[in-house]
C-alpha cells in the first residue's frame, strides 16, 4: 500500500525559507520519478517540481525557478522540497506524488503559510 506523508510545512515571512519532506512507503522509491504539487485556498492542485528516478533530471514550475530545488534521498526513501525567497502566493497546502499516482492526492499535505 503506498503511502506518503508530508512534513516540514509552517508559517514563515515572506523572503525566509523552508524545507518540505516526503517519506514514502509502499512502493520502490527509486524506481520512479516524484513530484510536489500543491493546493491555495479557493484554488485548484496546481504542479509545482518533479524529479525523475535519475536525480538529475527535474523540473519546476515557471512561477518556482530559481527559488525551489527538488531533490530525494534513495536510502531512506524520501524526497525534499527546499524553498527560498517565499512569497505570500506560495501559501497553499504542498502535497507528494509518485507519477502516476492516484490523482487527486490522498495524503494529508502539509501547510505553507507566508505572511509578514
Amino acid at each position: 500500500q503506498v503511502q506518503l506523508v508530508e512534513s516540514g510545512g509552517g508559517l514563515v515571512q515572506p523572503g525566509g525559507s523552508l524545507r518540505l519532506s516526503c517519506a514514502a512507503s509502499g512502493f520502490t522509491f527509486s524506481d520512479w520519478g516524484m513530484n510536489w504539487f500543491r493546493r491555495a485556498p479557493g484554488k485548484g492542485f496546481e504542479f509545482v517540481s518533479g524529479i525523475k528516478s535519475n536525480p538529475r533530471i527535474t523540473s519546476y514550475a515557471d512561477f518556482v525557478k530559481g527559488r525551489f530545488t527538488i531533490s530525494r534521498d534513495n536510502a531512506k526513501d524520501t524526497l525534499f522540497l527546499q524553498m527560498n525567497s517565499l512569497k505570500p502566493e506560495d501559501t497553499a497546502v504542498y502535497y507528494c506524488l509518485q507519477d502516476g499516482g492516484q490523482w487527486p492526492p490522498k495524503s494529508q499535505g502539509t501547510q505553507v503559510t507566508v505572511s509578514s
